[in-house]
């Protein structure tokens, strides 16, 4: 019988990337995970070996890679707050291109050749055309989106110079949670609009800041293009499946292809859970796009890609469950 292929899973004990990990173990892989823990939770990788380290350290990358010789990377692991970007952008930029580079440098040295990266519907900034397909123009407007489009462009080069074959995966707005109930959301502090609703719903928050009601939008809230995050996974596992049978270079948006607005968001959430949720006007954020919808068809039409979770309500539903399992005595 031949070895399970083995990958290694950077940021897997993040939020995306663990879910990533329990997917991997489930079609038969063997992944490895790096993760630095700054925000990732050991307790998040479940049935594989967790080696905890920054994956720009040459060191600890090449004792990595020499021990498990796996095929491919998938990078899951940056910094990601937008806010926070705008304040201490060099963070950004050491965290999400210079560690970065470092991980591909060890990689050439060890003659790996498949990579996988999480990419971001930032890279576009404000959007000219919706919804928003892959040729769309790339004009960043925070430091994290100007640091993840820079690796697009370093895997484009590696790509050309060393025969590094890698696929970006540009995401939208990522949720849900796995739905058993036993993988989900947990950042500190917490930036998305459907666990901070439904933190409102369980009584750790007193309400949801909605941020501007008259942005040009049919109900005035800003319209987001909301992601299961097994689908997300899903979409990775038939990029890992590409890059074994020999595709090149490219990038992938991943969305559902519709939007829905922070008010939809709110009213699913108040049917799914039976709680009253109260709402707070505050300003609009600067910099904050009305309307982000991903136009999907190139991953649908050559990755073969078919989302299956695709309902608002369903994505909030496992979210809730996650949610309730966090704050058993609240919820």
């Amino acid at each position: 019988m031949s070895q399970p292929s083995t990958v290694v899973v950077a940021g897997g004990a993040g939020y995306i990337g663990s879910h990533m990990v329990r997917m991997l173990l489930d079609q038969g892989l063997a992944p490895v995970v790096v993760d630095n823990l700054a925000t990732g939770h050991r307790d998040a990788v479940q049935g594989a070996p967790l080696l905890v380290g920054d994956i720009g350290d040459r060191a600890f990358m090449d004792g990595v890679f020499a021990q498990h010789r796996p095929s491919c990377v998938l990078h899951f692991a940056a910094s990601s707050l937008v806010g926070e970007s705008m304040t201490d952008p060099g963070k950004y930029w050491r965290n999400n291109l210079v560690q970065t580079l470092g991980l591909l440098d060890a990689m050439r040295a060890h003659g790996i050749g498949q990579f996988i990266f999480s990419s971001t519907a930032a890279t576009y900034g404000n959007p000219v055309r919706v919804p928003i397909p892959e040729d769309h123009p790339t004009l960043p407007i925070n430091p994290y989106g100007h640091s993840k489009l820079a690796v697009e462009y370093v895997l484009q080069d590696y790509a050309q110079a060393h025969g590094l074959r890698s696929i970006s995966l540009r995401y939208f707005n990522a949720a849900g949670a796995h739905p058993d109930g036993t993988l989900g959301e947990r950042h500190e502090p917490e930036t998305h609009l459907i666990p901070l609703v439904l933190q409102v719903a369980s009584g750790r928050r007193p309400f949801i800041s909605r941020f501007g009601s008259n942005h040009a939008t049919p109900d005035g809230s800003c319209l987001r293009d909301y992601i299961h995050v097994q689908d997300l996974c899903e979409a990775h596992l038939l990029a890992l499946r590409a890059l074994q049978a020999g595709a090149t270079t490219t990038v992938y948006n991943l969305g559902n292809g519709r939007g829905h607005s922070v008010n939809e968001v709110i009213e699913a959430a108040r049917r799914v859970t039976g709680h009253p949720i109260p709402v707070r006007d505050d300003p609009p954020r600067a910099g904050d796009p009305p309307v982000l919808v991903a136009d999907a068809t190139r991953a649908r039409a050559e990755l073969g890609w078919a989302p299956r979770l695709e309902d608002l309500e369903t994505i909030i539903a496992h979210a809730w469950q996650w949610e309730r399992r966090l704050q058993p005595a609240t919820a």
